[in-house]
């Protein structure tokens, strides 16, 4: 409907605007429930988070290992700011978000089943494949030069 660029940019603030939202719902509503119940436990997570938390959360945006939903409500019971977690959830998400955009733009461009083997078609469909093993491998480099 957008096209790819307009797409991508509606797209990528329309959800980490909602992530953002989640993120908030689970610190008021949640958050101090939480940590009176689970605070004990609970500690060294909250220090790695104050400590190395935007990168947590950028490794975990860009590698899709596990649901968004439950990151944003898990992320919402840690001491990371809410203008972190939006910028970063923002910037993590953006490179997925455009092969999603991509894909989901030439699928829509298919009029006939030969449509499906087009050249366009068969890269969005290598990007979406490669993507989560780049994603790692970019984690993984940048986690290494921390160390």
């Amino acid at each position: 409907i957008f096209g790819v660029l307009w797409g991508t940019l509606i797209v990528s603030f329309a959800s980490s605007i909602g992530a953002t939202l989640a993120f908030l719902v689970s610190r008021l509503l949640l958050r101090d429930w939480v940590q009176s119940k689970f605070g004990h436990y609970l500690g060294p997570i909250n220090r790695g988070v104050e400590k190395d938390g935007n990168f947590y959360l950028f490794s975990i945006r860009m590698v899709p290992l596990f649901p968004f939903f439950m990151v944003n409500l898990l992320m919402g019971l840690t001491p990371i700011s809410v203008g972190s977690f939006y910028i970063v959830s923002q910037i993590g998400m953006l490179v997925g978000t455009a092969v999603y955009v991509n894909a989901g733009s030439e699928l829509a461009k298919i009029t006939s089943l030969s449509g499906l083997v087009s050249p366009s078609v068969i890269l969005s469909f290598v990007l979406l494949g490669i993507f989560p093993l780049a994603a790692k491998f970019i984690v993984s480099l940048i986690q290494r030069n921390k160390s």
